[in-house]
Order: structure tokens, then sequence, then C-alpha cells
């Protein structure tokens, strides 16, 4: 009995130590899956949770961009650009709530899969341009900063069977479509993904997009 006793003295101290490590490992691993400026998940994050959300055949997925980014930092420096990057994080975050995941790619591309549970994607789409194109208040001296969003999306049903990579590129096609034509939002085509000469990204494939002046369904 006293040379159990002994044993699990002995234990106690590595047992709390595994237990510590493991907590830390944890949320270092939260924090590696979450964008330091806008919470929201990074790549890697956002891809695990997106990636079980397309499993259901009502989810969406969203592309959205910055217009004119680069002229708010230059014009009224980083700490604008960053309050901008904050703002459009929080409103589409809260658009897509606890039932779906919203991410930052990078830069000021963000990214979202909803659950359309009735079928009204495009018109909840179009009001989130309206609220994602609300100013942004910036820092003194800067004034609210203001500008508009752009939005590329595409149903998961309409193309059975493509990962997550692919609805994102054809999600980014729409988007740079509408980025151009200053339409806001657009859906992505049903056609299958060919090359564009005009893509905002050399060498990467997209679809045509479905337009409508505004929005299209």
């Amino acid at each position: 009995m006293s040379t159990l006793l002994t044993t699990l003295a002995a234990a106690g101290p590595l047992v709390a130590g595994w237990s510590v490590h493991t907590v830390w490992m944890r949320r270092c691993l939260h924090t590696a899956r979450r964008d330091p400026l806008t919470g929201l998940r990074t790549r890697d994050g956002f891809t695990r949770r997106a990636t079980t959300l397309l499993k259901d055949p009502r989810a969406v997925v969203v592309l959205a961009d910055v217009d004119r980014f680069k002229q708010i930092n230059d014009r009224y420096g980083h700490a604008a650009g960053d309050a901008l990057l904050k703002a459009t994080a929080e409103r589409l975050a809260h658009y897509v709530g606890q039932h779906g995941v919203a991410g930052r790619l990078g830069g000021d591309e963000f990214a979202a899969v909803v659950i359309d549970n009735h079928g009204t994607a495009a018109d909840l789409l179009a009001v989130l341009h309206g609220v994602l194109a609300r100013p942004a208040d910036g820092l003194d001296p800067a004034p609210a900063v203001q500008t508009t969003v752009s939005l590329g999306w595409v149903r998961a049903a309409d193309h059975p069977g493509e990962d997550l990579s692919s609805l994102l590129r054809r999600a980014d096609e729409a988007m740079y479509a509408a980025k151009q034509g200053r339409a806001g939002v657009r859906r992505a085509g049903l056609g299958r993904l060919f090359a564009t000469w005009s893509g905002r990204r050399a060498g990467r494939r997209g679809s045509g997009a479905e337009t409508a002046p505004g929005v299209a369904a």
C-alpha cells in the first residue's frame, strides 16, 4: 500500500505537467487557426470547418473582397485599413452566425460557407452587400472609411462532387466579375470551369457568372 501511494505521489507532478502541456497545445492550435487582426478563422481553420459544412446540400460558398483597399491604405494609412478589415470581419461573422463559418484567407479577402435553409441566398447576400458597404470608423485623423465589397457565391448542390477548392475558384471568378462590372454580387455560373484571360489571378481557373444588374439570382 505504501509503495502504491509513493508511486502515485511521484507520478502526480508528471500527470499535472502533461495536463498543462495539453491545455497549452490546444490554446496554441486555436490561436494558430485565428487571424490575430480580425479574430476570424485563418485559411487552415476555415478549410477544416467549411469542408464539414459542404456535406450539407444546402451549403453556399461565398467569397468577399474589399474594393479599392490599397487606395484606402495609401490615403488614410494602415490603421484605417485595419479598422475597415475588422469591421468587414465583424459584419460577415454576424451574417454567417453559429451554423456557418467565416474566415480571412489573406489580405482583404474573406470567405464564408453558410447553410441556406430557405433558398433565399441571393436576397440575403444582397442585404449583406449593403451591410458590408457601410462606412467603418477609422482612426483619427482619418474620417469614417467607406468602400464597397464585391461578393461572389456558388451553391454546392449545383456542382455535386466538387470540393471546397473548386467551389472557391468558382466563387472567386464570380466575385472578380462582380468587381469588374461593379455589380456588387454575382452568382457563379453553372457551366464547366474554364481558364480566364482577364482573371484576377493569372493561371487560376474559374467559372463564368450568371449576372444581372446588382445581384444575380
